[in-house]
């Protein structure tokens, strides 16, 4: 009869999120995974004005804004030290009607945003860039959940704008926030539309020769 021994030792890895987005951080944490946060510096608004007007779909932004801001602190997280790091940058856009939308301008942008959508359908397209900055590898994938938007008030949508949430955020909503009520349905994966796809986050990581659960804090 075979004897099962303790589990081998995990090679923790450390994987550096390359953004100030707490939905993003609390994501990875509710799935074990307690990444060391460096904000990027990256200028979005200006990356993007730079762009060819035929070039600025929805996936080229995302993912070249993902790259971007994980090659932003690329540097920095070589600093921690030499064990095992992965870098994961990550951008949002909602493709609505021929337009690629991030973070409203003002208020009154965010309200007109909510009263062209509601009764209609976006998609939140997230890039992810994952660096492995030891190895050398880089991942680059998209990430695409179709959001149907209900049908708010106008009350609703001013009493939704003045909390300030959708200010924060691309598309000017949130899934896991105060508009939620305001979406009827979702096809996809919905933790996409909360700021990254962990199913597309581990086949990321695997591509990159490493193992999902050596990310966990602690094993579980």
């Amino acid at each position: 009869m075979a004897l099962v021994g303790p589990a081998p030792p995990m090679t923790r890895i450390t994987l550096v999120l390359a953004s100030a987005s707490p939905a993003r951080r609390a994501l990875l944490r509710a799935a074990g995974v307690d990444p060391l946060v460096i904000v990027s510096s990256v200028d979005e608004d200006a990356m993007v004005a730079e762009l060819a007007v035929d070039d600025r779909d929805s996936v080229t932004i995302a993912e070249m804004l993902a790259v971007a801001k994980a090659n932003d602190v690329l540097q920095r997280a070589r600093s921690l030290g030499s064990g095992p790091t992965l870098v994961l940058g990550c951008d949002s856009v909602l493709d609505f009607d021929g337009q690629s939308l991030g973070k409203p301008r003002d208020a009154d942008d965010a309200v007109q945003r909510w009263r062209a959508m509601r009764g209609r359908e976006g998609v939140l397209v997230t890039g992810h860039a994952l660096l492995d900055a030891f190895g050398g590898s880089t991942q680059i994938a998209t990430a695409r959940t179709v959001v149907r938007f209900a049908e708010p008030t106008d009350a609703e949508v001013e009493a939704y704008v003045a909390t300030g949430e959708p200010l924060a955020v691309a598309g000017a909503f949130t899934l896991d926030g105060l508009s939620a009520p305001f979406i009827d349905s979702i096809d996809g994966d919905p933790s996409n539309v909360i700021g990254l796809s962990l199913p597309l986050l581990r086949r990321l990581v695997r591509s990159a020769g490493h193992e999902w659960t050596n990310l966990w804090a602690e094993r579980v």
